[in-house]
């Protein structure tokens, strides 16, 4: 059996906000909002894979400052794993470069006005859990 190839999302947090990325890309996902990151690349930790990613995708600094427990099965031979992170001193503010086409700061009341990809609905329901 293959290990399974690990994917990072991160619950990017500021002033108790959550960041929410709304995929532009593949068509199936489309609209659908996510929490940004991507895969981990051979020799990469999860986290420093996660800081490269929105480093690409958002064009920010970012510290891991914890993970979210669990991982989430996603298409084999992929998992989800999620990582709390936040934006470092002086750190541009987000901008979607890369696969989203608009990011939008979530309070807890509003973390579900957007549709999630069904994928990151546990992850956001933990990181509700822990901001209430």
């Amino acid at each position: 059996m293959t290990q399974p190839i690990v994917v990072v999302g991160a619950a990017l947090l500021d002033t108790g906000r959550l960041l929410a990325a709304r995929r532009s890309a593949p068509p199936e996902l489309a609209g659908r909002w996510e929490l940004p990151g991507g895969k981990v690349e051979p020799g990469e930790t999860p986290e420093a894979a996660l800081v490269r990613e929105l480093r690409e995708e958002l064009g920010v600094e970012t510290e891991i400052t914890g993970r979210v427990p669990g991982q989430w099965p996603l298409k084999p031979p992929y998992v989800l794993q999620v990582f709390l992170a936040g934006l470092l001193p002086g750190s541009p503010d987000p901008k979607p470069l890369q696969d989203h086409d608009e990011l939008r700061w979530l309070t807890p009341a509003e973390f579900w006005d957007v549709r999630w990809l069904d994928q990151d609905v546990p992850a956001v329901q933990e990181i509700a859990g822990r901001l209430r």
